[in-house]
């Protein structure tokens, strides 16, 4: 069996056919104009072609086609497939009135209160090739992906293996090798939501099952991400990290493939940060994004006036280091704040928060509601126009005052 990935490797199939029988093949497979995958599929090595045309397939898949192997590694269902039953959102009459729009996350506001949450898998697989690249475009965003022993690309929650990938191997230096490792990191694993959302739960289960030690973090961590760690009472610079230029082949690869709003993982959080024995909760707090650089709310100082005699406190959370951030969520019981990711913090309420996200619907994304029902939370959604031609994503709203009122008048 291969035991490392590398643009030198030796020109020969599985099947044992000869260079000359590939190349007869080869020529068949181009005039006939079968794509690069089908070559792959006939036992081509996928740096024949710079490593494009990767066949691509879901962790249960590679296990069900390597049923009869030895050595193939483990697979296990932590939690199996459940359909969830969530409340609608406080100030919605009828499911009917929830936006249907499943956008980019899959699925639509409307589906949140029967939302399957999907498996959480852990799985064990041999001589796996991992690598990544940053996407300047994109706000420096990351991207990693999984090779597998037999050339083979996992489908994995924000785990995809992508054509820049292909770029990134023909130029990079011999992989680094290691014995065995596990690895959590997902795309965009520095932005503050992901972070808190998908790789901390993670870590807390692995943690649980002491597994951590064997835990591969990225080089470049935020410094809530440390202190996130700290908090926990975990060393950052304990953990194993890598070489971002060079990429890794792991002997034994552990991964784990979970849903990201997956309940019984979110409620790892408050447990581990002593949220429930926080005393009663009093703090009413607005989320300001008047710092931010996009999706500001225009009115905020209106909207301000008639929320600060109701006993509310307006926070930047920029201005806050994460622990006095975890600190500020205990003491909070209603967390009102435009679509963002400190609204991710409400993780850090205690069970039963009211959380009130003044957002888009035109633009509906359902995560904050995923994510409020799985803390079981109350969770309100306020419509807000943007303004600008923008991308929705970047545009600034504008919040009905009368809406806040009714809102203030049913808190009350």
């Amino acid at each position: 069996m291969r035991t490392s990935f590398t643009q030198n490797q030796r020109a020969t199939s599985p099947g044992g056919k000869s260079p000359k029988e590939i190349s007869i093949k080869t020529n068949l497979l181009i005039k006939t104009g079968i794509v690069f995958d089908k070559a792959v599929s006939f036992g081509l090595l996928p740096n024949w072609f710079a490593y494009r045309g990767m066949q691509k397939e879901t962790i249960k898949n590679y296990f069900d086609r390597n049923d009869n192997k030895k050595n193939v590694g483990s697979y296990q269902i932590v939690h199996k497939k459940e359909r969830a039953y969530n409340p609608l959102p406080y100030n919605i009459e009828s499911k009917k009135d929830l936006p249907d729009e499943k956008g980019w996350w899959g699925y639509s506001f409307n589906d949140v209160p029967h939302r399957y949450s999907d498996e959480t898998i852990i799985a064990t697989l041999p001589n796996c090739l991992v690598t990544w690249f940053n996407n300047p475009d994109k706000g420096n965003d990351y991207y990693p992906a999984i090779l597998t022993d037999d050339r083979r690309a996992l489908i994995m929650r924000e785990v995809a293996y992508k054509q820049q990938h292909a770029k990134v191997l023909r130029k990079a230096p011999e992989p680094l090798q290691i014995e065995e490792a596990i690895w959590v990191t997902e795309r965009v694993y520095h932005n503050h939501s992901h972070w808190l959302t998908a790789h901390l739960p993670k870590l807390l289960w692995l943690r649980n099952h002491n597994l951590l030690h064997k835990v591969i973090l990225p080089p470049n961590r935020t410094a809530a991400m440390n202190d996130s760690l700290r908090m926990l009472g975990l060393d950052p610079d304990d953990f194993i990290t890598y070489d971002e230029n060079q990429p890794l082949f792991v002997k034994q690869l552990t991964v784990m493939d979970t849903d990201r709003f997956r309940p019984e993982l979110l409620r790892l959080i408050p447990t581990a940060y002593g949220v429930h024995e926080a005393e009663t909760p009093y703090r009413r707090i607005l989320i300001s994004r008047a710092k931010a650089s996009r999706r500001k709310l225009i009115n905020e100082e209106e909207i301000w006036s008639l929320l600060e005699p109701h006993g509310f406190q307006r926070v930047f959370m920029e201005d806050l280091t994460f622990q006095e951030q975890v600190t500020l969520m205990k003491e909070t019981s209603v967390l009102v704040a435009p679509h963002g990711a400190g609204l991710t913090n409400m993780m850090f309420c205690p069970q039963g928060a009211q959380i009130v996200e003044i957002a888009d619907l035109d633009f509906p994304n359902p995560n904050f509601y995923a994510l409020a029902s799985a803390m079981k939370h109350q969770y309100w959604i306020i419509n807000a126009q943007s303004e600008g031609d923008a991308h929705p994503l970047e545009k600034n709203m504008y919040v009905d005052p009368i809406v806040i009122k009714e809102m203030l008048t049913s808190l009350i």
